[in-house]
């Protein structure tokens, strides 16, 4: 006699496959939800990609002048406070300007400068880069973290704002977290 021949034995191995369904999505939920909510909790001092023009407190020099950039519009291949600039020139300007710091003008050339940074690591002042281009996993963009979700990049649409780094699109593009080797 074969398990599925009765009616009754159908409904029970129907009813106890959509139970278990609906226990392991719940329990996958739960895990997800545990580290990815804090994360994806939106700071309310931000508001995402707008022009925000006080830093949070007691991030120092490098983040308060990155924030005095608020508003410069995208300009490819300049690095002019209130003038223009791109992601990298941003990035460059800020360190020198901030802490007297040279590092690398080009965006490949600062993630290779930097030392690797894991997310659970991850400070105010490190770097962050994102593959955006057409060649996937190459490094063209590049961003400041403020804190442990938010970044302050020169987004070629709206000029330099704050970001937060768990929306979809630099999820996607997310490459790696970078550490400007200061000493």
């Amino acid at each position: 006699m074969s398990f599925f021949s009765n009616n009754n034995n159908r409904v029970e191995v129907r009813f106890t496959t959509a139970l278990l369904i609906l226990a392991a999505s719940l329990f996958a939920l739960s895990l997800s939800s545990c580290k990815s909510h804090k994360n994806l909790t939106v700071n309310s001092r931000y508001d995402s990609e707008a022009s925000i023009v006080k830093p949070p407190k007691a991030h120092g020099k490098l983040i308060e002048e990155a924030y005095t950039w608020i508003g410069t519009p995208y300009k490819y291949a300049a690095a002019e406070k209130g003038i223009g600039t791109d992601c990298s020139g941003f990035v460059m300007k800020v360190f020198y300007d901030a802490l007297d710091y040279s590092i690398p003008r080009n965006t490949t050339k600062q993630a290779e400068f930097c030392s690797p940074v894991t997310d659970d690591t991850v400070q105010a002042g490190d770097l962050v880069f994102f593959a955006t281009g057409k060649a996937a996993g190459k490094v063209s963009h590049v961003g400041i973290m403020v804190d442990s979700h938010q970044f302050i990049h020169a987004s070629s649409s709206k000029g330099v704002v704050v970001s937060d780094l768990y929306k979809p699109y630099y999820r996607r593009t997310f490459v790696k977290f970078g550490r400007v080797p200061l000493n």
